[in-house]
């Protein structure tokens, strides 16, 4: 079963959304911690017994943090050309509950994608999106990842085009013929820019959506025992590349 380690220490916003989830409402709570130190378990329950909220319910608001797992990001140029999702369990997924989490990752993802098996690994994919179940010493892992590799290559492609036209421009200023090459330095410059801006623009919105794919996906993993039923599955949002 999941239990989070009473050592760990939640840093401000942990300590917000588990307080959140714990009141199932809004509000604002004292932290008496030093905020570099960050709060352990065992404070948040003290600071939830002041205003009324059971150790339990503390307890079980961070277990379900902790659910949500850690996200990770590529960039390329300084934009999201990749996201993932890494889940710790102190448990293993049974059979049964493997079968759920691919139902889930087709639904959510619109996507049948592909089951692979290896040893005690276990793998979901779709192109370039994944998702990998596998064993550790206390239970599984769940890694989550996409790779926007369109967009990547057409980023790539419109920098290589932008490269070229810079590269003709000095060469025709060296050579003083700048007038007769202009137009078709401005065009590959354009066309460039053109393949750079018309993948880059799309790239945050694509992030966004992967993001809360995959935190959807995080919410539906089979809870412990003890922790309550899985989150509700959210609205499903409309694919996208990737």
């Amino acid at each position: 079963m999941l239990h989070p380690m009473t050592d760990r220490r939640y840093n401000d916003e942990e300590v917000a959304a588990i307080f959140l989830s714990a009141a199932e409402g809004p509000g604002t709570l004292p932290v008496s911690a030093a905020r570099d130190e960050g709060l352990t378990l065992s404070d948040l329950q003290d600071i939830g017994r002041e205003v009324g909220l059971s150790p339990d319910a503390v307890a079980q608001a961070a277990r379900a943090l902790a659910l949500r797992g850690q996200a990770r990001s590529r960039t390329f140029v300084g934009l999201p050309i990749g996201v993932g999702r890494t889940v710790e369990l102190d448990r293993r997924l049974t059979d049964a509950e493997w079968e759920q989490l691919v139902g889930a990752l087709r639904e959510v993802f619109d996507a049948r994608g592909r089951l692979t098996s290896s040893g005690a690994l276990r793998q979901w994919t779709n192109g370039n999106l994944h998702a990998l179940l596998e064993p550790t010493a206390t239970g599984h892992r769940l890694r989550l990842g996409t790779l926007n590799g369109a967009a990547r290559t057409a980023m790539g492609s419109g920098l290589a085009v932008l490269g070229v036209a810079a590269s003709l421009a000095f060469a025709t200023l060296l050579s003083g013929d700048v007038g007769h090459a202009l137009p078709g330095i401005a065009l590959l410059a354009t066309t460039g820019a053109g393949l750079f801006a018309n993948a880059a623009l799309r790239l945050p919105r694509w992030a966004r959506l992967r993001e809360r794919q995959m935190e959807a996906i995080a919410g539906r993993l089979p809870p412990p025992a003890d922790a309550g039923p899985a989150l509700p599955a959210p609205a499903r949002d409309a694919a996208a590349p990737g």
